[in-house]
Parts: structure tokens; C-alpha cells; sequence
């Protein structure tokens, strides 16, 4: 593997499959209580520019499950905030650490600091991508379907980060990718280029029917992203008729899962219904980013970095 995970293109297919495995079996030996201590007497920095609940959770108990130690940076708090620049935080922490996971608001930041450390850097959000949250969400279709190659995936809603990663994790999966979003907020055009040159199947629509038609697994999103709440009211009105209700999911396929990275804003973009339906498949993806980002770090961490 590369040194870092900075976006879901940078695991190769074989690679992609490995961290799946891995953490399916990781699942299994923390069901069964099967210690599984593989990054013994590692440190990982975990550094936030924004709030979280999921990701901080499960990287944090992860290491702990890992046998490790997780740090928690809250970017403002460390001299991030005061102005020491990205490259000479990633230096010193390299000498400190042997890992790093950043959420941020802007990708450049990531990239940047992984080009200056010496140690593996891992994409925990930034405006670009949220990969780890692909792969969690990879092992609950699994889970359900057995196997990604050929799932018809649709997202409904806005097409933001966790959309690019899914669009381009086509490549590696053979899903397929339906989405359904308003005319201006249509995924980034080189997730969905990348995707097509590389043998992926992405398709973007402007109705949120034609893309959950016969599709395996429905995902959406929150509408109003961290940083957009001066723009909701607005945003709110371009997403009337995206929302995901009982009506829409019927126009799936009858065992459709249903998908949503959290949190969620009932009544807007997912009704109470759908969300907590048995086709939900919400909770456990949930749980999932705590088995792949397991699956992640061992496979970045363990001896030979």
C-alpha cells in the first residue's frame, strides 16, 4: 500500500478487498472477544478542525481495540491555531507518532501535511472525500449482498464529499453509481471523469426516481453540511422533492438497503420511516467505520512503516 489514505483512490482493487477481509475478521474477533492487539505500542494523533461524533469514537477505541493509544488534537488548540504552518507540525509530530488521522475542511490541508510526514496519514473528512467512511460503508453491502460487483448504488441529495468517494470507489468495486441531485450540486466533475476513465459506471441524473429505479442500496446525506448553515434556508428549497421517503424507497429494488453516513436531519433529507425501517442498514455502517478504520490502520501502521 502508499504510505498515506488520503483518498479512496489510492487502495488498488486487491487492496480495497484485503482492508474488507481484514476487517470482517476483525469484526468477528472483538464479537467473539478475541484480543487482536496488532498496533501494540503505537500512537496515533487524531487532529480536528471539526466536530465529530463517529469518527473520533471509533478511530479512538479502534487503537484501543489495536492494542495502541489514540491523541486527540483539537486543531485550535494546538499551535495549528496560531499559526505554525502544516509542514512543521507534520514534521514534529512524525518524531512523536506513528500515525496520523485528519478531519478538516479543506483537502489541500491533508495532502500537505502527509507530504511532510514521515509517518502514515489518514484521511478522516475533508471537503474533497471521506473515504474511510466508503470503506465502512463497502463492508455493510457486503454484509447484506455478499459481494459489490454489479450493486446498483443510488445517492439522493447533495453531491458532496462522501458522494466523490463513492463515485470513484466504482473503480475498485464494480458498483455501480446512480445520482440523483439537484442541477448546481452535482458531484465534482473529476470524481465522476476519474471514475469513467478507469472502467467505473457513474451516471448523474437531475430526478431522484430515475436514479433509485432497480437499485440495491439508497444513500443519502445530510443537506446542509458543516459551514453551509447561513445558506440552509435556500438549500432547503433546491432539495424539495429529494427527499428520501417510503414513496422513493419504493421505487427501489424490494430488499433495498438503506444508507446514510450521519447525522440526519429527520424530516429532511430521510423520514423517520425509512430511517428506522428494517431496510435500514444505517446503524450498522455506523458500527462498520470502526471495523474498517481497524482494517486501515493495521494495514498502514503495523511493521514496516
Amino acid at each position: 500500500m502508499k504510505k498515506d489514505f488520503l483518498s479512496i483512490t489510492d487502495l488498488s482493487a486487491e487492496e480495497y478487498e484485503d482492508i474488507l477481509t481484514l476487517a470482517a475478521r476483525l469484526k468477528r474477533q472483538r464479537y467473539a472477544g478475541v484480543p487482536h492487539p496488532l498496533l501494540a505500542g503505537k500512537t496515533l494523533a487524531m487532529i480536528f478542525e471539526k466536530a465529530s461524533t463517529r469518527t473520533r469514537m471509533s478511530f479512538d477505541v479502534g487503537m484501543y481495540d489495536l492494542g495502541g493509544y489514540a491523541l486527540y488534537l483539537n486543531a485550535k488548540e494546538t499551535q495549528l491555531g496560531r499559526g505554525e504552518t502544516v509542514a512543521d507540525t507534520a514534521r514534529v509530530m512524525s518524531r512523536y507518532v506513528h500515525g496520523a488521522i485528519m478531519r478538516t475542511y479543506k483537502h489541500e490541508t491533508i495532502t500537505e501535511f502527509a507530504k511532510y510526514a514521515s509517518i502514515p496519514v489518514i484521511n478522516a473528512l475533508s471537503d474533497k472525500e471521506h473515504p474511510c467512511q466508503i470503506m465502512a460503508d463497502s463492508l455493510t453491502l457486503k454484509e447484506k449482498f455478499g459481494d459489490l460487483d454489479g450493486l446498483k448504488i443510488a445517492w439522493i441529495g447533495d453531491g458532496n464529499n462522501v458522494c466523490n468517494s463513492l463515485i470513484m470507489a466504482s473503480v475498485q468495486t464494480g458498483m455501480e453509481i446512480a445520482v440523483g441531485t439537484p442541477k448546481g450540486y452535482e458531484p465534482d466533475p473529476a470524481a465522476v471523469k476519474f471514475a469513467k476513465e478507469n472502467g467505473g459506471k457513474v451516471t448523474v441524473y437531475d430526478d431522484p426516481v430515475r436514479a433509485v429505479t432497480d437499485a440495491h442500496a439508497i444513500y443519502t446525506d445530510t443537506w446542509i453540511s458543516m459551514g453551509e448553515e447561513d445558506i440552509k434556508e435556500s438549500k432547503l428549497k433546491d432539495f424539495v422533492g429529494y427527499q428520501l421517503d417510503t414513496a422513493l424507497l419504493n421505487k427501489a429494488a424490494s430488499d433495498a438497503l438503506v444508507l446514510h453516513c450521519l447525522p440526519a436531519h429527520r424530516g429532511e433529507e430521510i423520514t423517520d420511516e425509512v430511517i428506522d425501517s428494517m431496510q435500514s442498514g444505517v446503524w450498522d455502517q455506523a458500527e462498520n467505520r470502526l471495523h474498517a478504520q481497524k482494517a486501515i490502520l493495521v494495514r498502514l501502521m503495523s511493521l514496516g512503516h
